[in-house]
């Protein structure tokens, strides 16, 4: 009975250690993107982005959470918008804009509490393509070593990356109503 209780705990530390080692190996830094062509002009676009009010019409992240709590705070949009959250589904955190060019890219700062800790930078990029506009949604920060563990078993690229597919789409919907109503009002 003991010899088996041994040899139970010494593959219990072999696969701690494996586990380990392999977490060791993933990169201290992580970058997550998607791009997606929108039939829309990046001055339609850029308010969807610019104004965290706006931008929650959209972000699945946001749109996900039916129960939490939000506030905004800070300027209107733009650099020094703030959104606060918490919820069962989005975690504990804020997001805040600082900085950006008109019709041309947006950068946010991702801080979260829980359910982990992080301090993570994202950038929305718009790129004008004739009468399309592509959107690039990038996240990007250091990879803690939980972080790497977790990266053993879950491809957070591929989680996170479904996750700004639907974001992007959701944008592409508002953004080409919001043309469309245009075109029609002219």
């Amino acid at each position: 009975m003991l010899t088996i209780l041994a040899y139970l705990l010494l593959a219990i530390v072999a696969a701690i250690a494996l586990i380990a080692w392999l977490a060791s190996r993933q990169p201290d830094d992580f970058s997550t993107s998607r791009s997606r062509r929108i039939a829309a002009s990046a001055d339609v676009l850029f308010p969807h982005i610019n104004d965290l009010r706006r931008m929650n019409e959209w972000n699945p992240y946001a749109l996900r959470e039916t129960s939490g709590t939000a506030t905004y705070s800070g300027a209107e949009q733009g650099p020094g918008a703030r959104f606060d959250f918490a919820g069962p589904k989005s975690g504990t955190g804020h997001i805040l804009i600082v900085d950006g060019v008109p019709n041309e890219c947006v950068g946010l700062r991702l801080i979260m509490t829980k359910p982990f800790a992080c301090d993570n930078r994202i950038d929305m990029t718009l790129k004008p393509l004739g009468t399309e506009t592509e959107v690039t949604w990038t996240m990007s920060g250091r990879q803690p070593f939980m972080g790497k563990v977790m990266s053993v078993f879950i491809d957070c690229d591929k989680m996170v990356g479904k996750d700004f597919d639907a974001g992007l789409a959701n944008l592409a919907r508002l953004a080409e109503q919001h043309s469309s109503s245009a075109l029609v009002a002219q």
